[in-house]
């Protein structure tokens, strides 16, 4: 994904394969925010739905990328995620930190779509429209249960293929071959990062699928095995804070250690784009009397 500053609709423009010129429905060609050096786009969950819904009936590629304030501060160190990462169609923000940073350096995202919320919407909009989905992650048993949950929730969805998370590194491949033969018109993965990224980058053209979705943890938390935090700590940006009340021996280290990293560079892009404002505003000269 590469940033534009060209507004027009010229096939010299370089933008996502997905769309001829993207609609004011679903936020027009300038939506793009550089945030931490990455191109976030300035969509709301309306208007990324209207690009899923142009992908499938179009049966283009829309790879989408989601970020929080902890993969922000993994990409720092880890390139190959960060790569990962700059090959989606979209990057949204899935972290309420991320739109809040988006202010506070002049550069306001719309609002948090967070990967799990796009996940059930595609869900909810796929079923009067009988869109195929691929569920690829977690264990067989949480497999089962999410495939039970969308049946029930979720009736006109057809789970067109599945397969769990833990598989054979040499198996790989094959995985990739079962989700093109599936026809699926979306594929869900639901791993944690890079696994999900790095397997949606190398098989991008070998699934055949339009619209792709890291989901990350999201299948325990439908099919019951991780409580989500209620919705006060979303809107408060406490849902990291939840995870670690629930799974201190795990998660606190993880999010102090990624959580700092990314205050220190919101504190440096903020302090850096000050200085950029003021190096580009006019000096006034007076003249001698």
């Amino acid at each position: 994904m590469t940033l534009s500053t060209q507004s027009d609709c010229s096939p010299q423009t370089d933008r996502p394969s997905q769309t001829d010129c993207p609609s004011q429905s679903d936020g027009g060609p300038d939506t793009v925010r550089d945030l931490f050096g990455l191109p976030v786009n300035a969509l709301t969950m309306d208007q990324v739905l209207a690009r899923v819904h142009r992908a499938i009936d179009r049966k283009a590629p829309l790879h989408i990328g989601v970020i929080s304030a902890s993969k922000v501060a993994n990409m720092r160190r880890d390139a190959e995620l960060r790569d990962a990462v700059l090959q989606s169609d979209i990057i949204l923000a899935d972290g309420m930190s991320v739109v809040w940073a988006s202010k506070l350096l002049r550069r306001p995202l719309p609002e948090r779509v967070a990967g799990i919320d796009l996940m059930t919407e595609i869900l909810r909009t796929g079923s009067a429209r009988g869109d195929r989905v691929y569920c690829f992650g977690a264990t067989d048993e949480v497999l089962g249960a999410v495939k039970q949950h969308i049946a029930n929730a979720y009736p006109g969805i057809v789970v067109a293929g599945s397969h769990c998370g833990y598989y054979d590194k040499v198996d790989e491949s094959k995985i990739a071959d079962d989700i093109a033969a599936s026809n699926a018109d979306v594929l869900f993965v639901a791993m944690s990062s890079p696994m999900k990224e790095q397997f949606l980058s190398r098989y991008a053209a070998q699934i055949n699928v339009p619209v792709t979705h890291g989901v990350g943890g999201s299948f325990d938390v439908v099919a019951g095995k991780v409580k989500r935090a209620p919705k006060l700590w979303q809107k408060l940006g406490c849902e990291w804070l939840y995870r670690v009340w629930q799974e201190p021996g795990r998660m606190w280290k993880r999010y102090l250690v990624t959580n700092t990293i990314f205050l220190m560079m919101l504190v440096g892009e903020f302090f850096g784009a000050s200085r950029r404002r003021q190096s580009q505003q006019p000096t006034t000269s007076t003249k001698p009397t």
